[in-house]
C-alpha cells in the first residue's frame, strides 16, 4: 500500500469511501451521500504543500483518504489545521488509517502546520484510540451537538501540537 498525494481522478473514489461511512452514523454528521460535484470546491481547497489531501491506494484502488484543513479561515489559526479520514469497508483494520495518520504527521512541519485537531464522535471509539496512539489528547467535548436518527450524539475535539510550544 503506498500513500501520495490525490489527484483530481481520484475525487469519485474519495466520495464514494466518503459516502460508505454515512450509513454506520460513526464518522460523519452527513446523513445523505454527497456528490461529487458537491465535492469539487473542498477537493481544490487542498494542496501538497500546505494542507495535503492523501489517499492510499494498492493494486485494487483506494482504500482510504485524509485530509487536512484550515481550520476557522482566520489569519491567526493559519499553523492549526482540522484532519478529517476515512476508509473503504474492506480495507478498515488493517492499518490503513494508521498509515495515513503517521503521514500527515510527517508532513506537518514542511506545510507549517504547529497544530492538528480531529472531531469525531465521542462514541467513534476506533478513531479515538487510534488519535489517542498517536499522542492526540481530548482538548473538548460538546455534548448532544449532533442529531442523527433520532438520537444524540457527543463530539469529541481531539488535537495534538506539532511543533514546540508557541512563546509567551
Amino acid at each position: 500500500m503506498r500513500i501520495r498525494h490525490a489527484c483530481y481522478a481520484d475525487l469519485p473514489a474519495i466520495v464514494a469511501i466518503y459516502n460508505a461511512s454515512i450509513p454506520g452514523r460513526q464518522a460523519t454528521a452527513d446523513t445523505e451521500p454527497v456528490t461529487v460535484a458537491a465535492r469539487e470546491a473542498w477537493f481544490h481547497d487542498h494542496n501538497p504543500a500546505r494542507r495535503p489531501l492523501l489517499v492510499a491506494e494498492d493494486a485494487q484502488g483506494l482504500a482510504g483518504w485524509l485530509s487536512v484543513r484550515s481550520f476557522y479561515g482566520r489569519p491567526a489559526y493559519a499553523a492549526t489545521v482540522e484532519l478529517g479520514y476515512y476508509v473503504a469497508p474492506q480495507y478498515q483494520r488493517q492499518g490503513v488509517a494508521r498509515r495515513l495518520l503517521a503521514e500527515a504527521l510527517a508532513q506537518a512541519p514542511s506545510c507549517g502546520i504547529k497544530t492538528l485537531l480531529a472531531f469525531v464522535f465521542a462514541h467513534n471509539l476506533p478513531s479515538v484510540r487510534l488519535l489517542e496512539q498517536f499522542g492526540f489528547a481530548i482538548w473538548g467535548e460538546l455534548p448532544t451537538v449532533a442529531e442523527m436518527d433520532g438520537r444524540c450524539y457527543d463530539l469529541r475535539i481531539m488535537g495534538r501540537r506539532v511543533a514546540a510550544e508557541c512563546p509567551s
